[in-house]
């Protein structure tokens, strides 16, 4: 897999560049308001750059080894030399990428690497290559074996899935509007900054990569509100400045819960449930967060 290496790594350097032009831009147009740009969270997402260069040098990937072992069992071999091929093999990567995205907001396990992603509480470029320095541990990359146990090469599958992130980068932005019909197809800038809101009606949804139509599919999709503003970050927003807090906080609260729990089967429960799921009934999981909103409105409506 070491050639895109060099890809990867140019890449990554005009990413961060332009990143940084982005926010210049974004100190100088809000030096005045109450809400000026955050360059710690700039930084903490260098710093998550940065580490997962150096856990890249060692060993402790599961998806090399697990990759080889099933294009060694394959079904066949598809060496995607047409259009039909190509086109056919981006929507099953597509598909792919979605319920590897619906995982990691529904199985805590998951969402304890990927919670990084979504820690900053401004929506700018720099969020785009903030991604957990533990997501190669966690294993997701193994929801596009099916890919290759029917034939396609890791190399393309993998080459795909960078693609797919490059494009994600553009998305991560405040400042580009509504894309018309492309709102339908594509996932644009205005969807994914829902799917980074912590508002209550936005939680959990748009977890398509190049695609929405996957969210519209299965019922995830849901649109900007011009009456409801983004509110980026978590819904128990981070707060510390230590990329050491940000990169392992949501594991060691994982980690206590699990020792807490007063079964086996319970601590396990709290791998594979949503996050904020409690054994009491009384969690914060986005159904819970719903229930709640609703019951609040219900109130407040009555005369």
């Amino acid at each position: 897999m070491s050639q895109f290496a060099d890809l990867a790594f140019f890449a990554g350097a005009v990413i961060i560049g332009v990143s940084f032009v982005e926010a210049l831009w974004l100190s100088w147009r809000d030096r005045n308001t109450a809400t000026p740009f955050a360059w710690h969270e700039m930084w903490l997402s260098v710093a998550d750059v940065l580490g997962r260069k150096l856990l890249a040098m060692l060993p402790l990937s599961l998806t090399v080894p697990v990759f080889a072992w099933v294009w060694e069992h394959r079904l066949f071999t598809l060496e995607l030399n047409g259009l039909a091929q190509l086109l056919a093999f981006f929507v099953a990567h597509e598909f792919c990428y979605y319920w590897f995205h619906r995982a990691s907001h529904r199985i805590r396990f998951f969402w304890a690497s990927h919670a990084v992603h979504h820690s900053p509480n401004q929506l700018t470029l720099s969020t785009a290559y903030r991604l957990g320095v533990t997501g190669r541990l966690t294993g997701t990359d193994l929801f596009y074996a099916p890919l290759v146990w029917l034939g396609v090469r890791p190399e393309a599958v993998l080459l795909t899935l960078m693609l797919n992130l490059f494009y994600q980068y553009w998305l991560h932005t405040t400042w580009i509007p509504k894309l018309g019909w492309l709102e339908h197809v594509l996932n644009t800038p205005s969807a994914h900054r829902v799917h980074h809101a912590s508002n209550v009606d936005y939680l959990d949804a748009n977890f398509g990569g190049v695609l929405i139509v996957f969210d519209r599919l299965f019922g995830t999709y849901v649109a900007e509100r011009a009456d409801e503003p983004c509110r980026y970050g978590l819904v128990a927003p981070e707060t510390s400045r230590n990329p050491f807090v940000v990169e392992f906080g949501h594991w060691a609260r994982l980690l206590r819960d699990m020792g807490q729990a007063r079964s086996a089967w319970i601590a396990l429960t709290h791998v594979l449930r949503p996050p904020g799921w409690r054994p009491d009934g009384a969690g914060e999981t986005t159904q819970d967060l719903r229930r709640r909103h609703q019951a609040g409105l219900a109130v407040r409506s009555e005369p």
